[in-house]
């Protein structure tokens, strides 16, 4: 009686075995996803755009003659040029609600639970939402620049102080983002993800010299505000594109930003390895 024996299969010579995805790769593709969901759902993109031009376009033409009145200004035109880059900071803020929302909807939905399945490096998942969100708010910083011109905004800045702004928009708009990253993984519903990015989004502008200076709040409200993200960040754009001052400003501007970023990763990351292993 004869006995077959049988040898385990050798991989044959000369074929490598696949590498796993980098997560450079991994984030690119999570980028292109964002970018295709955005592109073929574009209600939320829409109205990031909608509602700082809405903002821009109220102010300057009903209540600007009463707040330049105010400021000691001589029309809408003394107006439209302090209130333009407070604007833009809400433009980068108003990118907190959809990226907050997008990212709860992807959490709530299992679209997460399916990537971790999968070999790739689990972080490009958040990665990739951030930058998709960092590129959307640049694209609409650009239209309602556009706008602002249009309707009389005139800057007397120059390429480097032009560039030192997209820098400090730039820089806001990371740090929010990872804070919006975060909040979304934080609520459980779509509904509750909207009422926690309010007040980044909405709240926190109204209390700071966005629409008005420092000088014309109570005492307790103005010491609140002076030191405050968007007044730092709007103070020193102001001062970048109008010729204004900037002061104390810039460099609180810079701080928050980074801490901001920063705490708003290590949050978004914990938030993420924690539920992965639930």
């Amino acid at each position: 009686m004869s006995t077959v024996t049988t040898t385990p299969a050798v991989p044959r010579a000369g074929r490598p075995v696949p590498a796993r995805p980098s997560a450079l790769h991994n984030s690119r593709t999570m980028l292109r996803r964002n970018l295709l969901h955005a592109r073929r759902y574009p209600a939320m993109t829409i109205s990031l755009v909608s509602m700082p031009i809405a903002m821009l376009l109220l102010f300057n033409y009903v209540f600007g003659g009463t707040m330049s009145a105010g400021m000691g200004g001589e029309g809408t035109g003394d107006y439209i040029d302090y209130l333009v880059p407070g604007i833009l900071l809400m433009a980068v803020g108003s990118g907190v609600l959809p990226t907050t929302v997008g990212v709860c909807t992807d959490m709530t939905e299992g679209i997460v639970a399916r990537f971790r399945t999968m070999p790739i490096n689990g972080s490009s998942v958040l990665t990739g939402r951030a930058v998709g969100a960092v590129i959307q708010t640049l694209i609409t910083l650009v239209l309602v620049t556009g706008v602002a011109f249009l309707v009389g905004f005139r800057s007397s800045a120059e390429p480097v102080e032009w560039l030192a702004a997209a820098g400090l928009l730039t820089l806001m708009s990371t740090a929010l983002t990872w804070l919006a990253v975060a909040l979304g993984q934080l609520v459980k519903a779509p509904e509750a993800a909207s009422s926690v990015a309010l007040p980044f989004s909405f709240l926190l502008p109204f209390l700071s010299s966005v629409f008005v200076p420092l000088d014309s709040m109570p005492g307790w409200l103005r010491h609140f505000a002076e030191w405050q993200p968007y007044t730092a960040f709007t103070e020193t754009l102001r001062g970048l594109l109008t010729g204004g001052e900037i002061g104390k400003f810039g460099p609180l501007a810079v701080g928050w930003g980074i801490a901001i970023a920063l705490f708003g990763f290590l949050w978004a990351r914990s938030l993420f390895k924690r539920d992965a292993t639930r």
